[in-house]
This record gives C-alpha cells, structure tokens and sequence, in this order.
C-alpha cells in the first residue's frame, strides 16, 4: 500500500434528559429526527444511545470536520427530541436497567445475555484502518496488543457512574470486559486461526454472530479495515482525532514492520490483564505496564511519549507529528475526559457540573 491508508471513527454517544441527566430511551426517534437534517444516526444496544458513522477521511483535518458535523446534527436532533447528547464513556445517573432497542437481533442478545445486556449504556469510540488485506489486519492487531493500555488510558471518559466517583478513569472499560469476546484479543497466528476461534465461538453458542466479536481491535467483517475498539468516547472532536491519528500511524507502522519481515510481540496473558487494569483504573494521570520493554509501573505519559516516538515514521509521512504533539500538551495541561469528570464532580459533589461541561466538550 503506497498511499497513507484511509481511515474513519464511529462515535457512540449518551441521550439524556437535560434536567436530571438520567438516559433518556428515545433513540428512535432522535435518529428519525437526524435524518430528516440529513444526518444517519445508528441504534445501539441500549435505547439510550446513538452512533455516527464518518465518511472515509483522507486526512486528520478531514476527519475532524466531518466529526464535528455528525456531532452538531446529533445534538440538534436530541435537542429537537426534548434532549440532550453527551460525549461520556457512560451516564454519571443511571436507572436500574438501560431498555433494550427494540430490533429482533437486540431482543435477542437481551434474552440471552440478560443482566450483561441491561447495563450496557456505554459509549466507546471505534477506529478503522485501511489494510490490503485480512492477514494484515491480523498483523496489526497482533503489533497493537502491547498498546490498546496506552491508548485505553488517553481515552478515558467515564470516571463518574452512579452518582458517585468509580476510582477509575474508564470504568467502561471494566463493564464492557464482561461480554464473552470483549478486551485484549488473542494473538493469532493466521486470518484462518481467527476464523476458527470466531466459528468456534458462534457454534457453541456462546455468541450469536460474528458481529458480537467484540475484542479491542479485530478485522472488520464489513469492510477491508482493521478496526480498534479499545477507547471510552472521547469528549472532544480533537481527542477523537488525535486517537485517530495514533491509530493510523500505528497500523502504518505495523505494516512496515510486517514488510521487514518482523514478528508482533506475543505478551504473557497475566501482565496484558494487568496493563489494561492498570489503564482502567490510573488513566493518563497514573502508572502503567509496560509490555514493550518489560519493565514495571511506569508514568502513563511517559509510556504515551514512547507510542508517539515508535510511530514517528509514519506521522512525520502523515505531516501530523506536530498535531498529535500539541494536542497531548494541550491533554497534558487541561486533562482527558476522566480528568475533566472528576474536576467537574468535585466543584460541588453532584452531576450537574459533569452534564454542563461536557454537554459544551460535546460539540467542541
């Protein structure tokens, strides 16, 4: 592939009700309301969820624009719908159980999955990759895994749930690991392997069809795309660009190293759970595992540095070097979502400052 790889992002966001911020099961007709302004809105599982889908963006620049509109026309049609959307990785007020959209193949998954199923208003953030074929998707999945910590911690955006502070920044993620093929994915050793395992699991039932691989980052059944599914929603445009634009770069990488003729490293299975806990719970502003060297707890920016600096090649090519490097110092001295959650929740020990703030970060 001689030309940058395309790429795009699907972002998953929360209707709430503006007065108390609990999710509000109105995604039909929000998305019926989106339509008619020209932009299509996806159903998900819970009722109180909507995806956007980009184009294919040739370009971070381009990406964002198009980011930036799905947002604004999601938002017009919640606000239209008497509600009002949120970038946040899950609702801080939360009912007992988030309703099941209401679609055969959803009834289905909540029959099956019970109680897993009715507690998934989450909101994550799905980055496509172009690759020439699926046996690169393959390898850039496998390249990924020591990473998916390191991107799981920029992206975290869901620090606050249940009118409380979780004690972690992305306790999506932690919820979302309780689905049958979710997480870090297992190193595969061929795009056949992995059709095997999937086949394997959809033969004993353990998931319905290949759409519920849900592992962090896999090849797309739908298009010719290695997609990484690791992040919490991201609260702004740019931080969902930025996470992009890593990506891409990653996957570029990958697939050089791939030409060269260099195996991914394969990773304990003990200190990957371990790298992704630690994630989940310090986020940017804490310590991770570090899988590339091996060494023990180290700064969560610093392990981020290390990402940017492996992927330099590929962004320098990109001309995005200097973009990803400002918006990390502009994370750096404001916070990422987890970080903005807290401040908000602690100005006054509620909601409402969390709603107000990132009913603003939404559409910035």
């Amino acid at each position: 592939m001689n030309d940058p790889p395309t790429f795009g992002a699907e972002e998953e966001f929360l209707l709430v009700d503006p007065q108390t911020g609990e999710p509000a099961p109105r995604n039909a007709a929000v998305a019926e309301e989106a339509e008619s302004r020209g932009v299509t809105l996806q159903l998900e599982l819970s009722s109180c969820q909507v995806e956007t889908t980009s184009s294919v963006a040739q370009t971070s620049a381009e990406l964002g624009e198009e980011l930036a509109r799905l947002r604004r026309g999601a938002a017009q049609a919640a606000e239209a719908s008497g509600l009002r959307l949120l970038a946040l990785g899950l609702p801080p007020v939360t009912p007992h159980e988030f309703p099941i959209t209401d679609t055969e193949r959803y009834r289905r998954i909540g029959a099956q999955f019970g109680m897993v199923a009715h507690e998934q208003g989450i909101c994550g953030c799905h980055v496509h990759v172009e690759v020439p074929d699926r046996a690169a998707a393959i390898h850039a999945s496998n390249w990924l895994r020591p990473w998916l910590p390191s991107l799981l911690a920029l992206s975290a955006n869901s620090a606050i749930y249940r009118n409380a502070d979780t004690g972690y920044a992305s306790w999506r993620s932690v919820l979302w690991r309780r689905w049958p093929a979710a997480g870090a994915p297992p190193y595969f050793t061929s795009a056949e392997e992995y059709d095997r395992t999937v086949r394997m699991l959809i033969d004993t039932e353990v998931i319905l069809d290949h759409k519920m691989i849900y592992w962090d980052v896999r090849p797309s059944a739908d298009f010719p795309t290695v997609e990484v599914r690791v992040a919490d929603v991201p609260a702004t445009v740019a931080e969902t660009v930025l996470l992009a634009t890593l990506i891409r770069a990653a996957v570029m990488t990958a697939l050089r190293a791939r030409d060269r003729g260099e195996e991914p490293r394969r990773l304990p299975a003990a200190a990957l759970r371990a790298a992704y806990w630690k994630a989940a719970h310090d986020g940017l502003s804490g310590r991770t595992v570090d899988l590339v060297h091996g060494r023990g707890a180290v700064p969560a920016r610093e392990q981020l540095s290390t990402l940017v600096q492996q992927v330099r090649p590929a962004l320098d090519a990109l001309g995005e070097y200097d973009r990803v490097v400002d918006e990390l110092d502009r994370i750096a001295a404001h916070g990422n979502g987890a970080m903005r959650q807290r401040k908000a929740w602690r100005r006054r020990g509620g909601v409402r400052d969390v709603l107000e703030e990132f009913a603003a970060a939404t559409l910035s």
